[in-house]
């Protein structure tokens, strides 16, 4: 289901989703007090930066494309 979502997506929707969380609570009356403010600022700033940090990328490279790289042509005559 989440195979083709990329990097910028999850961190948008996350940012979306925060924000919409936020706003839901001032609209209904929160009292929102510099606490309360540092923790929601931590809440939308930490996980996105811990997913880009963790966020798989390419593959390493392998003993065999360390050893013979894959563009290279045949040596042997």
């Amino acid at each position: 289901m989440f195979s083709n979502v990329n990097r910028g997506t999850a961190v948008g929707l996350w940012f979306a989703v925060m924000v919409g969380a936020a706003a839901c609570g001032i609209f209904f009356g929160v009292e929102v007090t510099p606490s309360t403010g540092a923790l929601l600022l931590a809440a939308c700033v930490v996980p996105p930066a811990i997913m880009l940090f963790m966020w798989p990328g390419a593959p390493p490279a392998t003993v065999a494309e360390l050893l013979h790289a894959p563009d290279a042509a045949d040596r042997r005559g």
